[in-house]
């Protein structure tokens, strides 16, 4: 694991299973439908239960761009945070909605009070952009939000080649190597 400290709050970059981290909250990749198909929407999805698709169903359509909270269901973390990445489920997408997704998600969970975010790379796999891009966007739109947004966020990598590329990602859009983690974050993974 690997952080970076922007004033008070820490951006890192861990090994993980999204349905298996015990942050406060999780971030669904969604599409604005709320239809949690595959990915990882699906992994949530049959993790948690059917009721986390079932409460953001009925919050749909949620645009690009914006992001709605449910409860996690049977998941360790207690919350969703559905933020959208794609309109409709399976399309590829384009490097801006990883941004819009991001930046969604992690200014809804610091309205909500919410301390501690685990998010996938947005905008990976299904949309079709590699884990470097939408890492660097994520750690961009953080940036951005400096001093609203909850105490951690943790990228969470599928895999060691995907923890480079998140790694790198998170590197240049903050232009430092990252460094040790607080002892207290290595829990939530």
């Amino acid at each position: 694991m690997k952080c970076w400290t922007l004033g008070d709050r820490v951006l890192a970059v861990a090994i993980g299973d999204l349905t298996k981290v015990r942050a406060e909250a999780v971030v669904n990749p969604a599409n604005s439908l709320m239809i949690m198909g595959g990915g990882a929407a699906g992994a949530l999805k049959r993790a948690g239960g059917s009721v986390i698709e079932e409460e953001a169903m009925r919050k749909a359509p949620v645009p690009v761009g914006e992001a709605v909270i449910t409860s996690g269901g049977n998941l360790p973390a207690r919350f969703v945070i559905h933020a959208p990445t794609m309109e409709e489920p399976g399309m590829r997408i384009p490097l801006v909605n990883a941004f819009k997704a991001s930046y969604a998600a992690l200014r809804l969970a610091s309205e909500a009070g919410i301390e501690s975010v685990a998010m996938p790379a947005m905008g990976a796999g299904v949309g079709g952009l590699s884990v470097t891009e939408v890492a660097r966007e994520a750690a961009m739109a953080a940036s951005i939000l400096r001093g609203k947004w909850p105490r951690y966020i943790i990228l969470v990598a599928r895999g060691e080649e995907a923890y480079r590329g998140m790694e790198k990602g998170v590197r240049e859009a903050l232009g430092v190597e990252g460094g040790e983690c607080p002892a207290d974050l290595a829990r939530l993974v």
